[in-house]
Protein backbone atom coordinates (compact mmCIF):
# COMPACT_ATOMS: atom_id res chain seq x y z
CA UNK A 1 0.00 0.00 0.00
CA UNK A 2 1.26 3.47 -0.91
CA UNK A 3 0.13 6.49 1.06
CA UNK A 4 -0.60 8.43 -2.12
CA UNK A 5 -3.25 5.82 -2.98
CA UNK A 6 -4.62 5.46 0.57
CA UNK A 7 -7.16 7.80 2.15
CA UNK A 8 -5.41 9.62 5.00
CA UNK A 9 -7.27 12.59 6.45
CA UNK A 10 -5.84 13.85 9.75
CA UNK A 11 -6.62 17.03 11.66
CA UNK A 12 -4.80 18.95 14.39
CA UNK A 13 -7.84 19.45 16.60
CA UNK A 14 -10.73 17.26 17.69
CA UNK A 15 -14.33 18.50 18.05
CA UNK A 16 -15.26 19.95 21.43
CA UNK A 17 -17.71 17.12 22.13
CA UNK A 18 -14.92 14.51 22.03
CA UNK A 19 -14.46 13.92 25.77
CA UNK A 20 -11.93 11.11 26.00
CA UNK A 21 -8.58 10.38 24.36
CA UNK A 22 -9.80 7.53 22.16
CA UNK A 23 -12.63 9.61 20.72
CA UNK A 24 -10.34 12.58 20.09
CA UNK A 25 -7.57 10.54 18.49
CA UNK A 26 -9.87 8.46 16.31
CA UNK A 27 -11.43 11.63 14.91
CA UNK A 28 -8.11 13.44 14.51
CA UNK A 29 -6.49 10.48 12.75
CA UNK A 30 -9.44 10.05 10.40
CA UNK A 31 -10.34 6.56 11.66
CA UNK A 32 -14.00 7.47 12.15
CA UNK A 33 -16.43 10.14 11.07
CA UNK A 34 -19.60 10.98 13.00
CA UNK A 35 -22.88 10.52 11.16
CA UNK A 36 -25.30 11.00 14.10
CA UNK A 37 -25.20 10.75 17.87
CA UNK A 38 -23.53 7.43 18.70
CA UNK A 39 -23.35 6.40 15.02
CA UNK A 40 -20.07 6.51 13.10
CA UNK A 41 -18.65 5.66 9.69
CA UNK A 42 -15.43 3.66 9.90
CA UNK A 43 -12.95 5.08 7.43
CA UNK A 44 -10.30 2.88 5.72
CA UNK A 45 -7.75 3.39 8.52
CA UNK A 46 -10.23 2.44 11.25
CA UNK A 47 -11.61 -0.50 9.32
CA UNK A 48 -8.13 -2.01 8.98
CA UNK A 49 -7.90 -2.13 12.79
CA UNK A 50 -11.34 -3.73 13.08
CA UNK A 51 -10.53 -6.38 10.48
CA UNK A 52 -7.33 -7.35 12.32
CA UNK A 53 -9.26 -7.75 15.57
CA UNK A 54 -11.89 -9.84 13.80
CA UNK A 55 -9.21 -12.10 12.28
CA UNK A 56 -7.77 -12.94 15.70
CA UNK A 57 -11.25 -13.52 17.12
CA UNK A 58 -12.17 -15.87 14.25
CA UNK A 59 -8.93 -17.83 14.61
CA UNK A 60 -9.45 -18.41 18.34
CA UNK A 61 -13.15 -19.10 18.07
CA UNK A 62 -12.56 -21.74 15.42
CA UNK A 63 -9.70 -23.20 17.46
CA UNK A 64 -12.19 -23.56 20.33
CA UNK A 65 -14.64 -25.41 18.07
CA UNK A 66 -17.16 -22.62 17.39
CA UNK A 67 -18.94 -22.46 14.01
CA UNK A 68 -19.50 -19.14 12.27
CA UNK A 69 -22.89 -18.17 10.86
CA UNK A 70 -24.58 -14.82 10.30
CA UNK A 71 -27.86 -13.78 11.88
CA UNK A 72 -29.94 -10.79 10.76
CA UNK A 73 -29.87 -7.33 12.27
CA UNK A 74 -33.66 -6.99 12.04
CA UNK A 75 -35.56 -9.48 14.21
CA UNK A 76 -39.32 -10.13 14.56
CA UNK A 77 -40.95 -9.07 17.81
CA UNK A 78 -42.57 -12.49 18.20
CA UNK A 79 -39.28 -14.04 19.25
CA UNK A 80 -38.70 -11.35 21.87
CA UNK A 81 -42.23 -11.82 23.16
CA UNK A 82 -41.57 -15.56 23.49
CA UNK A 83 -38.44 -14.97 25.57
CA UNK A 84 -40.17 -12.34 27.69
CA UNK A 85 -37.73 -9.60 26.78
CA UNK A 86 -40.01 -7.53 24.51
CA UNK A 87 -41.15 -5.50 27.52
CA UNK A 88 -38.35 -6.36 29.95
CA UNK A 89 -35.40 -5.11 27.87
CA UNK A 90 -36.40 -1.45 28.16
CA UNK A 91 -35.96 1.63 25.96
CA UNK A 92 -32.53 0.58 24.65
CA UNK A 93 -34.36 -1.91 22.42
CA UNK A 94 -35.20 -0.02 19.22
CA UNK A 95 -38.62 -1.15 18.08
CA UNK A 96 -39.71 -0.58 14.49
CA UNK A 97 -42.67 -1.49 12.25
CA UNK A 98 -42.63 -2.67 8.66
CA UNK A 99 -45.09 -1.54 5.97
CA UNK A 100 -47.63 -4.10 7.24
CA UNK A 101 -47.42 -2.62 10.77
CA UNK A 102 -45.71 -5.74 12.11
CA UNK A 103 -43.31 -5.20 15.00
CA UNK A 104 -39.57 -5.77 14.64
CA UNK A 105 -36.44 -4.79 16.55
CA UNK A 106 -32.94 -3.75 15.59
CA UNK A 107 -31.02 -6.40 17.44
CA UNK A 108 -28.87 -5.49 20.44
CA UNK A 109 -28.04 -9.20 20.84
CA UNK A 110 -29.14 -12.51 19.33
CA UNK A 111 -30.22 -14.95 22.04
CA UNK A 112 -33.73 -15.20 20.64
CA UNK A 113 -32.69 -15.79 17.03
CA UNK A 114 -30.02 -18.37 17.81
CA UNK A 115 -32.40 -20.24 20.11
CA UNK A 116 -34.93 -20.29 17.29
CA UNK A 117 -32.24 -21.72 14.99
CA UNK A 118 -31.33 -24.38 17.54
CA UNK A 119 -34.89 -25.53 18.15
CA UNK A 120 -35.41 -26.06 14.44
CA UNK A 121 -31.98 -27.48 13.54
CA UNK A 122 -31.06 -29.62 16.54
CA UNK A 123 -33.21 -32.71 17.04
CA UNK A 124 -30.95 -35.30 18.66
CA UNK A 125 -28.36 -35.54 21.42
CA UNK A 126 -25.95 -36.66 18.70
CA UNK A 127 -25.88 -33.09 17.35
CA UNK A 128 -24.69 -31.69 20.68
CA UNK A 129 -22.60 -29.93 21.82
CA UNK A 130 -22.51 -27.10 19.28
CA UNK A 131 -21.39 -23.48 19.46
CA UNK A 132 -22.58 -20.94 16.89
CA UNK A 133 -21.06 -17.48 16.59
CA UNK A 134 -21.24 -14.46 14.34
CA UNK A 135 -19.70 -11.00 14.04
CA UNK A 136 -22.50 -8.58 13.33
CA UNK A 137 -23.74 -4.99 13.68
CA UNK A 138 -25.75 -4.30 16.84
CA UNK A 139 -27.91 -1.37 17.88
CA UNK A 140 -28.76 -0.19 21.37
CA UNK A 141 -30.66 3.06 21.69
CA UNK A 142 -28.46 4.62 24.38
CA UNK A 143 -30.08 7.57 26.10
CA UNK A 144 -26.83 9.54 26.07
CA UNK A 145 -24.21 8.17 23.67
CA UNK A 146 -20.74 9.22 24.80
CA UNK A 147 -17.06 8.38 24.66
CA UNK A 148 -17.17 7.92 20.88
CA UNK A 149 -17.40 4.28 19.84
CA UNK A 150 -17.15 2.98 23.40
CA UNK A 151 -20.69 4.00 24.29
CA UNK A 152 -22.25 4.33 20.85
CA UNK A 153 -25.64 3.22 19.61
CA UNK A 154 -24.44 1.21 16.61
CA UNK A 155 -21.45 -1.09 17.08
CA UNK A 156 -19.92 -4.37 15.96
CA UNK A 157 -19.97 -7.35 18.28
CA UNK A 158 -18.97 -10.97 18.21
CA UNK A 159 -21.53 -13.09 20.00
CA UNK A 160 -21.37 -16.85 20.41
CA UNK A 161 -23.92 -19.28 21.82
CA UNK A 162 -23.25 -22.80 23.06
CA UNK A 163 -25.83 -25.59 23.27
CA UNK A 164 -25.21 -28.64 25.45
CA UNK A 165 -27.01 -31.71 26.75
CA UNK A 166 -26.49 -31.02 30.46
CA UNK A 167 -24.98 -28.63 33.00
CA UNK A 168 -21.59 -30.37 33.02
CA UNK A 169 -21.33 -30.04 29.27
CA UNK A 170 -22.45 -26.41 29.41
CA UNK A 171 -19.77 -25.57 31.96
CA UNK A 172 -17.14 -27.23 29.77
CA UNK A 173 -18.27 -25.00 26.88
CA UNK A 174 -18.18 -22.01 29.23
CA UNK A 175 -14.59 -22.68 30.23
CA UNK A 176 -13.53 -23.27 26.62
CA UNK A 177 -14.82 -19.80 25.77
CA UNK A 178 -13.28 -18.32 28.91
CA UNK A 179 -9.88 -19.70 27.88
CA UNK A 180 -10.39 -18.56 24.26
CA UNK A 181 -11.08 -15.03 25.48
CA UNK A 182 -7.86 -15.05 27.46
CA UNK A 183 -5.99 -15.98 24.29
CA UNK A 184 -7.79 -13.36 22.19
CA UNK A 185 -7.06 -10.43 24.49
CA UNK A 186 -3.50 -11.61 25.12
CA UNK A 187 -2.85 -11.82 21.36
CA UNK A 188 -4.28 -8.34 20.92
CA UNK A 189 -1.62 -7.04 23.30
CA UNK A 190 -4.03 -5.67 25.90
CA UNK A 191 -3.63 -5.45 29.67
CA UNK A 192 -6.85 -6.93 31.04
CA UNK A 193 -8.50 -8.75 33.92
CA UNK A 194 -11.21 -11.40 33.91
CA UNK A 195 -13.60 -10.54 36.73
CA UNK A 196 -16.70 -12.16 38.22
CA UNK A 197 -19.70 -10.09 37.17
CA UNK A 198 -23.45 -9.60 37.34
CA UNK A 199 -25.47 -11.20 34.53
CA UNK A 200 -27.55 -8.06 33.82
CA UNK A 201 -30.24 -8.06 31.11
CA UNK A 202 -28.86 -11.21 29.44
CA UNK A 203 -29.72 -13.36 32.43
CA UNK A 204 -28.14 -16.60 33.61
CA UNK A 205 -26.24 -17.60 36.72
CA UNK A 206 -22.48 -17.56 36.02
CA UNK A 207 -20.75 -14.61 34.46
CA UNK A 208 -17.29 -13.15 33.88
CA UNK A 209 -16.35 -9.84 32.31
CA UNK A 210 -13.09 -9.16 30.52
CA UNK A 211 -11.99 -5.67 31.46
CA UNK A 212 -9.25 -3.65 29.75
CA UNK A 213 -7.50 -1.65 32.45
CA UNK A 214 -7.88 2.10 31.79
CA UNK A 215 -8.31 5.17 33.98
CA UNK A 216 -11.44 6.36 32.16
CA UNK A 217 -13.18 2.98 32.46
CA UNK A 218 -16.84 3.11 33.49
CA UNK A 219 -16.51 -0.05 35.60
CA UNK A 220 -14.74 -0.39 38.92
CA UNK A 221 -12.83 -3.63 39.40
CA UNK A 222 -12.14 -5.06 42.82
CA UNK A 223 -9.09 -7.32 43.01
CA UNK A 224 -6.72 -8.95 45.46
CA UNK A 225 -3.09 -8.21 44.51
CA UNK A 226 -2.00 -11.39 46.31
CA UNK A 227 -4.37 -13.82 44.55
CA UNK A 228 -6.42 -14.40 41.40
CA UNK A 229 -9.56 -12.90 42.95
CA UNK A 230 -11.18 -10.16 40.83
CA UNK A 231 -14.79 -9.01 40.51
CA UNK A 232 -16.81 -6.13 39.20
CA UNK A 233 -17.71 -3.87 42.11
CA UNK A 234 -21.38 -4.66 41.41
CA UNK A 235 -20.77 -8.26 42.42
CA UNK A 236 -17.80 -8.06 44.82
CA UNK A 237 -18.72 -9.31 48.26
CA UNK A 238 -18.17 -6.68 50.93
CA UNK A 239 -17.12 -8.21 54.24
CA UNK A 240 -18.53 -7.21 57.61
CA UNK A 241 -15.87 -4.90 59.06
CA UNK A 242 -16.85 -5.46 62.69
CA UNK A 243 -16.27 -8.99 63.96
CA UNK A 244 -18.88 -8.78 66.73
CA UNK A 245 -21.15 -6.15 68.20
CA UNK A 246 -19.72 -4.33 71.20
CA UNK A 247 -21.60 -3.73 74.44
CA UNK A 248 -23.39 -0.35 74.62
CA UNK A 249 -21.37 2.29 76.46
CA UNK A 250 -23.62 5.30 75.81
CA UNK A 251 -27.21 6.28 76.45
CA UNK A 252 -29.16 7.45 73.44
CA UNK A 253 -29.67 11.18 73.32
CA UNK A 254 -31.06 13.65 70.81
CA UNK A 255 -28.58 16.28 69.64
CA UNK A 256 -29.19 19.51 67.76
CA UNK A 257 -27.53 19.28 64.32
CA UNK A 258 -28.47 22.36 62.28
CA UNK A 259 -27.34 22.40 58.63
CA UNK A 260 -26.06 18.82 58.95
CA UNK A 261 -28.08 16.76 56.49
CA UNK A 262 -25.19 14.44 55.51
CA UNK A 263 -23.04 12.07 57.51
CA UNK A 264 -19.96 14.12 56.63
CA UNK A 265 -21.58 17.28 58.02
CA UNK A 266 -22.67 15.42 61.18
CA UNK A 267 -19.13 14.12 61.64
CA UNK A 268 -17.68 17.62 61.45
CA UNK A 269 -20.33 19.17 63.69
CA UNK A 270 -20.06 16.54 66.45
CA UNK A 271 -16.30 15.96 66.03
CA UNK A 272 -16.75 12.22 65.64
CA UNK A 273 -15.39 9.61 63.23
CA UNK A 274 -17.41 9.15 60.02
CA UNK A 275 -17.41 5.41 60.82
CA UNK A 276 -19.62 6.12 63.83
CA UNK A 277 -22.43 7.44 61.63
CA UNK A 278 -25.21 5.55 59.86
CA UNK A 279 -26.86 6.81 56.68
CA UNK A 280 -30.48 6.08 55.79
CA UNK A 281 -31.72 5.36 52.27
CA UNK A 282 -35.42 4.95 51.54
CA UNK A 283 -36.47 2.57 48.76
CA UNK A 284 -39.88 1.60 47.48
CA UNK A 285 -41.17 -1.64 45.98
CA UNK A 286 -44.61 -2.18 44.52
CA UNK A 287 -45.57 -5.82 45.17
CA UNK A 288 -49.22 -5.08 44.45
CA UNK A 289 -50.49 -2.57 41.90
CA UNK A 290 -51.22 0.85 43.47
CA UNK A 291 -49.78 -0.38 46.80
CA UNK A 292 -46.21 0.43 47.79
CA UNK A 293 -43.90 -1.07 50.39
CA UNK A 294 -41.31 1.21 52.04
CA UNK A 295 -37.84 0.02 53.02
CA UNK A 296 -35.16 1.80 55.04
CA UNK A 297 -31.64 0.66 54.14
CA UNK A 298 -28.87 1.45 56.59
CA UNK A 299 -25.20 1.84 55.65
CA UNK A 300 -22.20 3.10 57.55
CA UNK A 301 -21.55 6.76 56.79
CA UNK A 302 -18.43 6.09 54.72
CA UNK A 303 -20.07 3.41 52.53
CA UNK A 304 -22.16 3.57 49.33
CA UNK A 305 -25.23 1.58 48.32
CA UNK A 306 -24.83 -1.24 45.77
CA UNK A 307 -28.09 -1.32 43.82
CA UNK A 308 -27.25 -4.60 42.04
CA UNK A 309 -26.96 -6.40 45.38
CA UNK A 310 -30.18 -4.84 46.63
CA UNK A 311 -32.03 -6.08 43.54
CA UNK A 312 -31.23 -9.67 44.50
CA UNK A 313 -32.64 -9.47 48.05
CA UNK A 314 -35.97 -11.09 48.97
CA UNK A 315 -38.71 -8.59 48.25
CA UNK A 316 -36.69 -6.61 45.72
CA UNK A 317 -36.48 -9.12 42.85
CA UNK A 318 -39.23 -7.50 40.81
CA UNK A 319 -37.62 -4.07 40.97
CA UNK A 320 -37.39 -1.06 43.26
CA UNK A 321 -36.95 2.68 43.14
CA UNK A 322 -35.84 5.49 45.41
CA UNK A 323 -38.67 7.03 47.39
CA UNK A 324 -39.97 10.46 46.46
CA UNK A 325 -39.73 13.31 48.93
CA UNK A 326 -43.51 13.18 49.34
CA UNK A 327 -43.39 9.44 50.18
CA UNK A 328 -40.60 10.03 52.69
CA UNK A 329 -42.57 12.83 54.36
CA UNK A 330 -45.66 10.59 54.54
CA UNK A 331 -43.89 7.62 56.18
CA UNK A 332 -41.27 9.38 58.33
CA UNK A 333 -42.94 12.76 58.97
CA UNK A 334 -39.53 14.22 58.28
CA UNK A 335 -37.59 15.59 55.34
CA UNK A 336 -34.56 13.70 53.93
CA UNK A 337 -31.26 14.30 55.70
CA UNK A 338 -32.52 13.57 59.21
CA UNK A 339 -33.96 10.08 58.76
CA UNK A 340 -33.16 7.15 61.01
CA UNK A 341 -34.33 3.70 62.16
CA UNK A 342 -35.57 4.60 65.68
CA UNK A 343 -39.29 4.71 66.37
CA UNK A 344 -40.49 3.77 62.90
CA UNK A 345 -43.98 2.63 62.01
CA UNK A 346 -44.36 -1.14 61.38
CA UNK A 347 -45.04 -0.41 57.71
CA UNK A 348 -41.35 0.47 57.20
CA UNK A 349 -39.00 -2.53 56.93
CA UNK A 350 -35.35 -2.10 57.89
CA UNK A 351 -32.45 -3.66 55.98
CA UNK A 352 -29.09 -3.21 57.67
CA UNK A 353 -25.79 -3.72 55.94
CA UNK A 354 -23.72 -6.43 57.64
CA UNK A 355 -21.31 -3.88 59.09
CA UNK A 356 -24.12 -1.68 60.43
CA UNK A 357 -25.72 -4.70 62.10
CA UNK A 358 -22.66 -5.03 64.36
CA UNK A 359 -22.30 -1.33 65.15
CA UNK A 360 -22.93 0.02 68.64
CA UNK A 361 -23.20 3.55 70.03
CA UNK A 362 -23.82 4.89 66.52
CA UNK A 363 -25.22 8.20 65.30
CA UNK A 364 -28.26 8.37 62.99
CA UNK A 365 -31.09 10.71 62.08
CA UNK A 366 -33.80 11.38 64.66
CA UNK A 367 -36.67 11.58 62.12
CA UNK A 368 -36.98 15.19 63.22
CA UNK A 369 -35.17 18.11 61.62
CA UNK A 370 -32.65 19.37 62.58
CA UNK A 371 -31.76 16.59 65.04
CA UNK A 372 -29.75 13.38 65.17
CA UNK A 373 -29.58 10.61 67.75
CA UNK A 374 -26.25 9.79 69.39
CA UNK A 375 -25.39 6.58 71.27
CA UNK A 376 -27.94 4.38 69.45
CA UNK A 377 -27.79 0.63 70.02
CA UNK A 378 -29.56 -2.39 68.58
CA UNK A 379 -31.79 -4.28 71.01
CA UNK A 380 -32.13 -1.39 73.46
CA UNK A 381 -33.06 1.65 71.40
CA UNK A 382 -34.54 -0.13 68.41
CA UNK A 383 -35.39 -3.73 67.50
CA UNK A 384 -33.05 -5.93 65.54
CA UNK A 385 -33.28 -5.25 61.79
CA UNK A 386 -35.78 -7.20 59.71
CA UNK A 387 -32.99 -8.18 57.31
CA UNK A 388 -29.19 -8.12 57.46
CA UNK A 389 -27.40 -8.27 54.11
CA UNK A 390 -24.37 -7.12 52.17
CA UNK A 391 -25.74 -4.06 50.34
CA UNK A 392 -22.65 -1.86 50.02
CA UNK A 393 -19.85 -1.32 47.58
CA UNK A 394 -16.43 -2.66 48.43
CA UNK A 395 -13.84 0.03 49.22
CA UNK A 396 -10.08 -0.12 48.84
CA UNK A 397 -8.53 -1.60 51.97
CA UNK A 398 -11.38 -4.02 52.74
CA UNK A 399 -10.07 -7.45 53.79
CA UNK A 400 -9.49 -9.82 50.87
CA UNK A 401 -11.70 -12.95 50.68
CA UNK A 402 -8.63 -15.10 51.27
CA UNK A 403 -8.29 -13.56 54.72
CA UNK A 404 -4.83 -12.30 53.84
CA UNK A 405 -4.12 -8.80 52.59
CA UNK A 406 -6.45 -6.08 51.39
CA UNK A 407 -8.55 -5.44 48.32
CA UNK A 408 -7.61 -2.83 45.73
CA UNK A 409 -9.71 -1.00 43.13
CA UNK A 410 -8.96 0.00 39.57
CA UNK A 411 -11.04 1.11 36.59
CA UNK A 412 -11.72 -0.98 33.52
CA UNK A 413 -13.51 -0.95 30.17
CA UNK A 414 -15.62 -4.03 29.54
CA UNK A 415 -14.71 -5.58 26.17
CA UNK A 416 -15.93 -9.15 26.65
CA UNK A 417 -18.48 -11.06 28.69
CA UNK A 418 -19.21 -14.78 29.11
CA UNK A 419 -22.48 -16.09 30.61
CA UNK A 420 -23.81 -19.47 31.58
CA UNK A 421 -27.51 -19.16 30.69
CA UNK A 422 -28.79 -22.60 31.61
CA UNK A 423 -32.30 -23.16 30.26
CA UNK A 424 -33.54 -19.58 30.56
CA UNK A 425 -34.09 -19.18 26.82
CA UNK A 426 -34.53 -22.82 25.83
CA UNK A 427 -37.36 -23.21 28.36
CA UNK A 428 -39.11 -20.01 27.30
CA UNK A 429 -38.78 -20.84 23.60
CA UNK A 430 -39.15 -24.65 23.90
CA UNK A 431 -35.73 -25.49 22.46
CA UNK A 432 -35.45 -29.20 23.19
CA UNK A 433 -33.77 -32.30 21.78
CA UNK A 434 -34.28 -36.04 22.16
CA UNK A 435 -31.87 -37.55 24.66
CA UNK A 436 -30.36 -41.05 24.56
CA UNK A 437 -33.61 -42.54 25.84
CA UNK A 438 -35.69 -40.78 23.20
CA UNK A 439 -37.21 -38.34 25.68
CA UNK A 440 -37.27 -34.57 25.10
CA UNK A 441 -34.84 -32.47 27.17
CA UNK A 442 -34.08 -28.76 27.22
CA UNK A 443 -30.76 -27.57 25.84
CA UNK A 444 -28.33 -25.97 28.27
CA UNK A 445 -27.03 -22.68 26.86
CA UNK A 446 -24.09 -20.31 27.22
CA UNK A 447 -23.60 -16.84 25.74
CA UNK A 448 -20.27 -15.18 24.94
CA UNK A 449 -19.84 -11.61 23.64
CA UNK A 450 -16.91 -9.45 22.54
CA UNK A 451 -17.30 -5.77 21.69
CA UNK A 452 -15.20 -5.63 18.52
CA UNK A 453 -15.42 -1.89 17.94
CA UNK A 454 -15.23 -1.18 21.67
CA UNK A 455 -11.86 -2.96 21.74
CA UNK A 456 -10.53 -0.27 19.39
CA UNK A 457 -11.43 2.52 21.79
CA UNK A 458 -10.26 0.58 24.85
CA UNK A 459 -6.90 -0.18 23.23
CA UNK A 460 -6.34 3.51 22.51
CA UNK A 461 -7.29 4.52 26.04
CA UNK A 462 -4.67 2.10 27.31
CA UNK A 463 -2.06 2.96 24.67
CA UNK A 464 -1.57 6.64 23.80
CA UNK A 465 0.63 9.60 24.60
CA UNK A 466 0.65 13.33 23.89
CA UNK A 467 1.58 12.71 20.24
CA UNK A 468 -1.08 10.15 19.39
CA UNK A 469 -1.88 6.45 19.50
CA UNK A 470 0.49 3.63 20.50
CA UNK A 471 -1.00 0.57 18.84
CA UNK A 472 -0.19 -2.96 19.96
CA UNK A 473 1.34 -4.58 16.87
CA UNK A 474 -1.48 -7.12 16.44
CA UNK A 475 -4.16 -4.50 15.80
CA UNK A 476 -2.17 -1.60 14.33
CA UNK A 477 -3.59 -0.33 11.00
CA UNK A 478 -0.09 -0.88 9.59
CA UNK A 479 2.82 -2.52 11.38
CA UNK A 480 5.43 -0.27 9.76
CA UNK A 481 5.65 2.84 7.65
CA UNK A 482 8.47 3.84 5.29
CA UNK A 483 8.82 7.61 5.14
CA UNK A 484 10.56 8.43 1.87
CA UNK A 485 12.04 11.92 2.24
CA UNK A 486 12.35 13.68 -1.10
CA UNK A 487 10.44 11.05 -3.05
CA UNK A 488 9.79 13.34 -5.99
CA UNK A 489 13.37 14.57 -6.24
CA UNK A 490 15.62 11.58 -5.54
CA UNK A 491 15.85 8.46 -7.67
CA UNK A 492 18.04 6.88 -4.97
CA UNK A 493 15.31 7.41 -2.34
CA UNK A 494 12.59 6.02 -4.60
CA UNK A 495 14.66 2.96 -5.46
CA UNK A 496 15.77 2.19 -1.88
CA UNK A 497 12.33 2.82 -0.38
CA UNK A 498 10.59 0.64 -2.97
CA UNK A 499 13.06 -2.23 -2.50
CA UNK A 500 12.70 -2.03 1.28
CA UNK A 501 8.91 -1.96 0.92
CA UNK A 502 8.94 -5.07 -1.28
CA UNK A 503 11.35 -6.87 1.06
CA UNK A 504 9.21 -6.18 4.14
CA UNK A 505 6.06 -7.34 2.36
CA UNK A 506 7.86 -10.51 1.27
CA UNK A 507 8.44 -11.50 4.91
CA UNK A 508 4.86 -10.72 5.92
CA UNK A 509 5.22 -7.25 7.44
CA UNK A 510 2.09 -5.10 6.94
CA UNK A 511 3.84 -1.97 5.68
CA UNK A 512 2.78 1.27 3.99
CA UNK A 513 5.13 3.35 1.85
CA UNK A 514 4.64 7.10 2.29
CA UNK A 515 5.47 8.42 -1.14
CA UNK A 516 3.90 11.84 -0.62
CA UNK A 517 6.20 14.85 -0.95
CA UNK A 518 5.50 16.17 2.54
CA UNK A 519 8.02 17.89 4.79
CA UNK A 520 9.60 15.40 7.22
CA UNK A 521 8.11 17.07 10.32
CA UNK A 522 4.58 16.97 8.90
CA UNK A 523 4.98 13.36 7.76
CA UNK A 524 6.41 12.19 11.10
CA UNK A 525 3.72 13.96 13.15
CA UNK A 526 0.99 12.32 11.09
CA UNK A 527 2.33 8.79 11.56
CA UNK A 528 2.92 9.41 15.27
CA UNK A 529 -0.72 10.46 15.55
CA UNK A 530 -1.83 7.33 13.69
CA UNK A 531 0.44 5.27 15.93
CA UNK A 532 2.16 2.87 13.50
CA UNK A 533 4.55 0.77 15.64
CA UNK A 534 7.72 1.15 13.51
CA UNK A 535 8.84 4.05 11.31
CA UNK A 536 11.63 3.68 8.77
CA UNK A 537 12.99 6.89 7.28
CA UNK A 538 14.76 6.72 3.91
CA UNK A 539 16.60 9.87 2.81
CA UNK A 540 19.60 10.86 0.72
CA UNK A 541 21.69 11.72 3.77
CA UNK A 542 21.36 8.26 5.32
CA UNK A 543 21.65 6.46 2.00
CA UNK A 544 25.02 8.11 1.46
CA UNK A 545 26.22 5.85 4.28
CA UNK A 546 24.04 2.90 3.27
CA UNK A 547 21.72 3.50 6.25
CA UNK A 548 18.09 4.16 7.11
CA UNK A 549 16.65 5.51 10.36
CA UNK A 550 14.46 3.17 12.46
CA UNK A 551 12.24 4.44 15.27
CA UNK A 552 9.83 2.33 17.31
CA UNK A 553 6.76 4.39 18.20
CA UNK A 554 7.13 3.69 21.90
CA UNK A 555 10.81 4.74 21.95
CA UNK A 556 12.26 8.22 22.20
CA UNK A 557 15.52 7.56 20.36
CA UNK A 558 15.91 6.40 16.77
CA UNK A 559 18.68 4.15 15.48
CA UNK A 560 20.59 4.08 12.22
CA UNK A 561 20.64 0.62 10.66
CA UNK A 562 22.31 -0.63 7.51
CA UNK A 563 19.92 -0.87 4.60
CA UNK A 564 20.58 -4.59 4.20
CA UNK A 565 19.71 -5.12 7.89
CA UNK A 566 16.57 -2.99 7.88
CA UNK A 567 14.16 -5.89 7.37
CA UNK A 568 15.59 -7.94 10.24
CA UNK A 569 15.75 -4.86 12.48
CA UNK A 570 12.10 -4.07 11.72
CA UNK A 571 11.02 -7.62 12.54
CA UNK A 572 12.96 -7.46 15.80
CA UNK A 573 11.36 -4.13 16.71
CA UNK A 574 7.88 -5.53 16.02
CA UNK A 575 8.55 -8.49 18.31
CA UNK A 576 9.95 -6.36 21.13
Amino acid sequence: MRASAFHISTTKEAPNDAEVASHQLMLRSGMIRKLAGGIYSYMPLGLRVIRKIETIIRQEMEAAGALELLMPIVQPAELWEESGRWEKYGPELLRIKDRHQRDFVLQPTSEEVVTDIARHEIKSWRQLPVNFYHIQTKFRDERRPRFGIMRGREFTMKDAYSFDRNVDGAMQSYHRMFDAYHRIFSRLGLTFRAVAADTGSIGGSSSHEFQVIADIGEDQIVYDPASDYAANIELAQAPCLIASRGEPSQTMQKVHTPNAATCQQVKELLSIDLQQTVKSIVLVTEPVASNIKVWLLLLRGDHDLNEIKVGKLPGFETGFRFATEEEIQAHFDCKPGYLGPVGLAPSVSIVADTTVSNMSDFVCGANEAPYHLQGVNWGTDLPEPMMVADVRNVVAGDPAPSGEGQLSLQRGIEVGHVFYLGTQYSAAMKASYLDETGKPALMEMGCYGIGVTRIVGAAIEQNHDERGMLWPVAMAPFEAVICAIGWGKSEAVRHAATELYDALRAVGVDVILDDRDFRPGVMFAEWELIGVPVRLTVGDRGLANGEVELLARRDTQSALVKLEQAVASTQAALCH
